[in-house]
């Protein structure tokens, strides 16, 4: 087994962001025969930034350049495993991605990177990157991830015959990477004053690991009968801005923030299209699990190093 080599001076990695605005393309990282640049990783951050509707301060910067990283390092790893595989570009999945987070203007959400003076191409290659993985996990473990859809439908059949109302969940989450030996209190503690510092929508653009962390944590509205048992117990608990214990995960702590619930009449409800959802949300739980898992074993067997 390989192992991970740190040769980077903390001091040096600290001026490298405090000099962000005016940098050459050097190689800062090493992940196998991949390389991560200055460059990558100031784009990655100020994206991240614009897409929020974040200003663009040092003090910002500073906060998301671990995340960056964090993120650009599993990006490189998800390159390495997908070479093996030779998994193709999903044009499709890329496209529904870009036309949802674009409002279905595509034009004006590249108009936003080059006004910004962004790299939308490395952008692009994160989104293509990710859809590819998806494919590769859903491939790999599809033995694993099949969810029985007939079961579904008849817990839905029980559900519409014998009650009236649902009730509908409006949440945000951070997801926080957690290596081996992590201590959940100081990790419970460091979160906690951070959101009372920066609020949770901000910390979870800064923070989080999760997918989310672009729309600022937020979920949307989920119906109940589409959350696992420990996510619904949790949240039936908490009032409406309440912030959730930790929710341990493999390699990884959930923090929830309910920000409403609401009920809904069963004849208000699209049936067929709440299927769907439990169906998806089931699925994208596993994926996330094997995602995870999988991520862990390649990075304990790749060389990574900081130059």
């Amino acid at each position: 087994m390989k192992i991970k080599i740190f040769i980077i001076s903390f001091f040096y990695f600290s001026f490298f962001f405090h000099q962000l605005n005016a940098f050459t393309n050097k190689i800062i990282i090493k992940v196998e025969n991949e390389i991560i640049t200055n460059y990558e990783v100031k784009n990655k951050i100020l994206t991240s930034l614009v897409l929020a509707g974040e200003k663009i301060t040092q003090e910002n910067i500073n906060k998301l350049k671990k995340q960056a990283v964090d993120t650009l390092i599993q990006n490189k790893l998800k390159i390495i495993e997908l070479e093996k595989f030779k998994i193709e570009k999903d044009n499709n999945k890329i496209n529904l991605y870009l036309n949802s987070i674009s409002a279905n203007d595509l034009s004006a959400f590249k108009n936003k990177f080059k006004i910004n003076n962004l790299d939308y191409d490395l952008f692009l290659e994160e989104v293509e990157i990710q859809t590819k993985w998806q494919n590769f996990i859903y491939l790999f473990y599809k033995d694993k991830i099949e969810i029985d859809e007939n079961s579904v439908k008849d817990d839905l059949k029980r559900i519409v015959e014998n009650e009236k109302k649902f009730k509908e969940y409006n949440i945000s989450e951070i997801e926080i990477m957690t290596e081996e030996n992590f201590n959940i209190n100081q990790i419970t503690l460091d979160l906690k004053n951070k959101i009372k510092n920066e609020g949770f929508e901000a910390a979870a653009l800064k923070y989080s690991m999760s997918s989310s962390a672009n729309n600022r944590g937020n979920l949307g509205w989920i119906n109940s009968k589409s959350l696992s048992k420990e996510v619904f117990d949790i949240l039936k608990k908490m009032n409406t801005g309440e912030i959730s214990p930790p929710i341990k995960r493999q390699n990884s702590i959930l923090f929830l923030k309910l920000v409403d619930v609401r009920t809904s009449k069963i004849e208000d409800i699209n049936i067929a299209e709440l299927e769907k959802r439990i169906i998806e949300q089931k699925k994208n739980e596993m994926f996330n699990l094997y995602s995870k898992s999988h991520l862990s074993k390649i990075k304990n067997t790749v060389l990574i190093e900081y130059k």
